[in-house]
């Protein structure tokens, strides 16, 4: 366990924030103050933190004052020491003596380094500042007199960076710096000390920090570093969010080469913009069509896809993934991953639709398009490749960071486990069932007929129930086709029969399923008792947001 001796001039809030969160197991031994007065000194003995005073005297040298500080600390045992607005430059005196010495500073150094950081970025104009952690090291000369061009030039070890926002003043961007960077900063700067993870090279001025990858049960996850910084621009204020009374605003990243809607030009002049809904959906509606090589239609419903198909044209795909449920299609997004022509927008403005979001428009279909008010018509350009490595979901105080779900499957990776081998179709619609369900919301269940889908059960907590929904929309929604004879894929396994018997008693006779409960040998019973081919994809494919 590292041991701290923090050492403050007022309140000390960095190192009490230290003392609460223990980071890396790590924890205060003493705080030094400068003052009998600074608050500090109240706060540690209310959490059992001892305490000692040492103000400077006038009569006091510089290095007179720190061998009183040093000896005000030999009854403790520390291996770090904390500076927290401790306002007195320290010398070799100290610093040779004493462990490595930590120090914060409200800018991202070289910037700002003066006494007014807040103040010399609001005055630069700035729109990101933040904070920097790094090594004390001596700024004074052989009379003990300030370098002022030495304070804060020690190696740095962190850095945070904060934005400057319309309107800030000195103090409501200092109170920013603090609770949005050092509160961070500090922290972690502490955990890697105490994780042994820090080296620091007095004589060359240097400071390494391990490796900058995860690694979890002795498993390397590539590309996840152990500190994550995300930089996005306001690109627009939306109406509202998911609902009138939430505010919102959309942000874009202007390094991201991939097709977006974020960066699609939207082509109908005049129809209102897009809402918070709209790019949730219109999002997720790209990336289903982004699946399939061929000509391929999505209709999304509040992110989940009302119908979803594959054809030899785009028009024909499009009536497909719309016959699949047109009842919930009403007022959802619509996705192409060809350029779209004249007969697939004829198709699309014949139901009311929010968005149409494709990698182009001819002329003529853009014409039928811009005729229907309001229906926004996105180009995203060249699909292109899928280049966003990772999505995250933010939590109240943290984010989830995850690989973004890529895994395509082929009939090849397809694993037979029953007796009764699957048609060349049934193969080929196992595969577009897979890759349609991955944007399906867990617990999922998907029925397909060859490249087209028949029914979807979505988002349900009992995997039965989503097989029975997915039975009931491909009986009561669909037009022109049902479940007989259908393709069922579920985005886990199936724990228990139960599923399957739901799904005999809508006709479907071939199954695909990731496989791996400890209940497969009853699954795979009950699918030779409906006389049903089953293949097991060795892979889950869950989605929860």
């Amino acid at each position: 366990m590292t041991r701290i001796a923090g050492m403050a001039g007022n309140r000390g809030r960095n190192l009490l924030n230290i003392a609460d969160r223990r980071p890396g197991g790590a924890e205060l031994a003493v705080i030094v103050a400068t003052s009998e007065d600074a608050p500090v000194l109240e706060a540690a003995a209310e959490r059992g933190i001892p305490t000692e005073v040492v103000q400077p005297e006038a009569e006091m040298s510089r290095g007179d004052h720190e061998e009183a500080v040093l000896e005000a600390l030999s009854d403790y045992e520390f291996e770090l020491v904390c500076l927290d607005g401790y306002m007195r430059i320290l010398s070799d005196t100290f610093l040779e003596s004493a462990p490595t010495t930590l120090n914060v500073h409200p800018s991202l150094l070289p910037s700002f380094p003066g006494a007014d950081a807040w103040g010399d970025a609001l005055s630069a104009d700035v729109s990101v500042t933040g904070c920097t952690i790094h090594v004390v090291t001596d700024a004074t000369d052989e009379n003990g007199d300030v370098i002022e061009a030495e304070i804060d030039a020690g190696p740095i070890v962190t850095q945070e960076p904060v934005a400057v926002y319309e309107g800030d003043d000195a103090d409501s961007l200092k109170e920013r710096v603090l609770y949005e960077g050092e509160f961070r900063a500090y922290p972690r700067a502490v955990k890697w000390f105490a994780e042994g993870a820090v080296e620091v090279n007095a004589a060359e001025g240097e400071v390494t920090v391990g490796s900058d990858v995860s690694s979890a049960d002795g498993a390397d996850h590539d590309g996840l570093p152990s500190r994550r910084v995300a930089s996005s621009d306001r690109l627009d204020t939306l109406r509202y969010g998911e609902n009138p009374h939430q505010d919102a605003a959309v942000y874009a990243d202007y390094t991201c080469d991939e097709a977006s809607v974020v960066h699609a030009e939207q082509l109908n002049e005049g129809a209102k913009d897009l809402s918070y809904n709209n790019y949730n959906d219109a999002d997720g509606a790209l990336n289903l069509i982004k699946e399939f090589d061929e000509p391929a239609a999505a209709v999304i419903k509040h992110t989940n896809p009302a119908g979803c198909a594959t054809a030899d044209s785009l028009a024909e795909a499009y009536e497909k993934a719309l016959s699949t449920d047109p009842m919930s299609a009403f007022g959802g997004i619509v996705a192409l991953n060809r350029e779209c022509d004249a007969a697939t927008a004829e198709a699309i403005v014949d139901s009311f639709k929010e968005v149409v979001v494709a990698p182009g428009y001819a002329e003529d279909a853009l014409e039928v398009l811009c005729q229907k008010e309001n229906l926004r018509v996105l180009d995203v350009g060249e699909l292109g490749e899928r280049t966003d490595r990772f999505t995250e979901k933010p939590l109240v105080g943290g984010r989830l960071v995850q690989e973004r779900d890529l895994q395509s499957i082929s009939v090849d990776d397809l694993e037979v486990v029953t007796e009764r081998e699957p048609t060349e179709e049934q193969l080929e619609s196992m595969v577009f069932a897979w890759q349609t369900l991955k944007h399906v919301k867990s617990n999922g269940i998907l029925f397909a007929d060859g490249t087209e889908t028949v029914g979807i059960g979505m988002g349900q907590v009992s995997r039965v129930d989503a097989v029975r929904l997915a039975a009931m929309k491909a009986e009561e929604h669909a037009e022109g086709k049902d479940a007989e004879g259908a393709v069922m894929a579920s985005d886990a396994f199936f724990p228990f029969p139960d599923g399957l018997e739901e799904a005999a008693k809508a006709g479907i006779e071939a199954v695909v399923q990731p496989g791996g409960s400890v209940n497969d040998d009853d699954v795979i019973a009950a699918a030779e008792e409906y006389d049903m081919t089953m293949a097991f994809t060795g892979q889950r494919s869950f989605r929860h947001d």
